[in-house]
């Protein structure tokens, strides 16, 4: 089952939407989940996520939402901070107001090196399990690549460029130098390792698996590498395979 809601609060609107099966006030669990730039909250992917895990396990809800300038998200200019803020806003709200016992991240590309600045920066860590499929480590090397020159161009006198699927996204060159400057290559994770569970594509276009084998080298973190998979990992059998391979991460006391 699913529902829409607002979480209104700090003069921000987040549009979010949980997945759960039969009793809405009974979820111990909950996992908040986040997909890849230029998505939104109806994300398929997490959609089979949800049903998945809802379904095989008592007790168990999805929350997931729209990040700054996504889906109906009001926002127009898309800042990282805030997207930090969203996911910190979110994942307090299953705790005081959902009374989640345990929360669980799921989260793909983007959302996930959101997710890792979140931990960087506030120092700690609130889920008691992460999964992250196809992270972008280095988010600016990954969304900078398709850079043209004449964007460049833009980007340098000030202008925006424009980028995002079903809505158009406007960035700027203060989106990309943020970006550069908080490569989450670079911070230190090992604290956070027992709880973190990565997955990547041998076939990632968009993020080299090399990224993730380094990052989770450096920070001892488990790195389960899906053969022929890229970087939305579009085959349905290797999706199945990470679905299957985060949710034994996330219940393994139901195994």
């Amino acid at each position: 089952m699913q529902k829409y809601f607002d979480l209104n609060e700090d003069g921000l609107s987040i549009r979010c939407k949980l997945y759960y099966a039969k009793d809405l006030h009974n979820l111990p669990n909950i996992v908040v989940a986040t997909y890849g730039f230029g998505g939104n909250k109806d994300n398929h992917a997490v959609e089979k996520f949800a049903e998945r895990i809802t379904t095989k396990y008592h007790g168990y809800g999805v929350v997931c939402f729209d990040w700054p300038c996504h889906g109906k998200d009001a926002r127009n200019k898309l800042i990282p901070e805030e997207c930090i803020t969203y996911l910190d806003l979110v994942t307090k709200y299953v705790k005081s107001e959902m009374h989640a016992e345990r929360v669980y991240n799921y989260s793909a590309s983007f959302g996930a090196y959101i997710t890792l600045r979140y931990l960087n920066e506030r120092g700690a860590n609130p889920y008691d399990r992460i999964a992250f499929r196809c992270p972008a480590i280095k988010m600016y090397d990954s969304l900078h690549a398709g850079v043209t020159p004449e964007e460049e161009d833009k980007l340098a006198k000030g202008k925006e460029i424009i980028r995002g699927f079903d809505r158009k996204i406007k960035l700027t060159q203060d989106f990309f130098d943020d970006l550069k400057v908080h490569d989450m290559s670079k911070p230190d994770f090992m604290d956070y390792a027992d709880s973190i569970l990565m997955i990547h594509g041998t076939k990632d276009e968009m993020v080299p698996i090399s990224e993730a084998e380094e990052f989770s080298d450096k920070n001892v973190i488990e790195l389960v590498k899906v053969e022929n998979a890229d970087h939305p990992f579009s085959n349905p059998t290797c999706m199945d395979l990470a679905i299957q391979k985060i949710i034994e991460f996330f219940a393994p006391e139901t195994d």
